[in-house]
């Protein structure tokens, strides 16, 4: 009995070792991901080709491709993106930095958190849309309401971000700073924001997530410009592969936009 719990206990521990600590390389990660598309490409391809939904429902991949090729090479397209891309960045930083100066005043102060902190949790899972009629009653239908909402959207997700990273941050740097008598200002900058940076930074790149998809949404509801906006038109006029087309754009710029704010925060994977 003794032995073949001896025989079993290695087997297990490397069963357990392999879960919990195997390591995958890069070039397994990659080839998996590749082939995922490549799988749900092949799938895409399979069900366009057999005719299950109705006609242009699930175009094929090429006359997807041949309307991506088409959309980047109207001006119109650009000039959409660079609206939205202006909304995202104006709710991004508006947003992002009052969340972090919320975050680390309720992060901060116990008083402050047990009367305010809560109201934050309450309104964060809130969908955003519904503030929109508000937004566009106080800053009309251009495009400062969209800025607004996605402002609105970015502040819940970096306020809560940077609450919880003040509350992880060691005692002792604080006692530092009050034994030389710092500032707000200098407790803020030199302690608080050096020692919290990851949180900050990954609730910024969660806000520039929120921020995109509520300005887009946004944009789909009461516009006449912006990406949402083209997606709607196409839809009216049920281009399929034009619609499909735009909204592969539209995730891949979105990736790309989180990639390189990661790289630039130093927070990518």
């Amino acid at each position: 009995m003794a032995s073949t719990d001896q025989v079993n206990a290695p087997r297990a521990t490397a069963s357990r070792g392999w879960i919990t600590s195997g390591r995958v390389s890069e070039r397994d990660t990659n080839l998996i991901r590749i082939g995922i598309l490549l799988g749900v490409a092949a799938v895409w391809e399979a069900v366009s080709r057999s005719g299950w939904l109705f006609r242009d429902v699930v175009p094929s991949l090429l006359a997807i491709g041949a309307s991506i090729w088409k959309l980047l090479m109207n001006p119109a397209f650009y000039a959409n993106l660079q609206v939205t891309a202006w909304e995202v960045f104006a709710s991004l930083v508006i947003g992002g930095a009052l969340g972090i100066f919320v975050g680390i005043l309720i992060g901060a102060n116990r008083f402050l958190a047990a009367a305010y902190e809560p109201y934050v949790y309450y309104l964060a899972p809130t969908p955003r849309i519904i503030f929109f009629p508000v937004m566009i009653m106080w800053f009309g239908v251009g495009v400062a309401s969209k800025i607004a909402l996605g402002a609105l959207s970015c502040f819940f997700t970096v306020a809560l971000s940077t609450a919880g990273g003040m509350r992880q941050i060691d005692k002792v740097l604080i006692r530092v700073g009050n034994s030389f008598r710092a500032t707000p200002w200098q407790m803020g900058t030199k302690i608080y924001l050096p020692a919290m940076r990851v949180p900050v930074l990954n609730g910024i790149r969660l806000g520039f997530g929120t921020a995109t998809v509520t300005a887009l949404l946004a944009e789909t509801k009461l516009s006449n410009q912006g990406l949402g906006f083209m997606i709607m038109q196409i839809y009216a006029r049920f281009d399929m592969p034009s619609l499909y087309g735009l909204l592969i754009i539209v995730f891949v710029i979105a990736g790309l936009g989180n990639l390189i704010l990661g790289k630039v925060t130093g927070t990518s994977d």
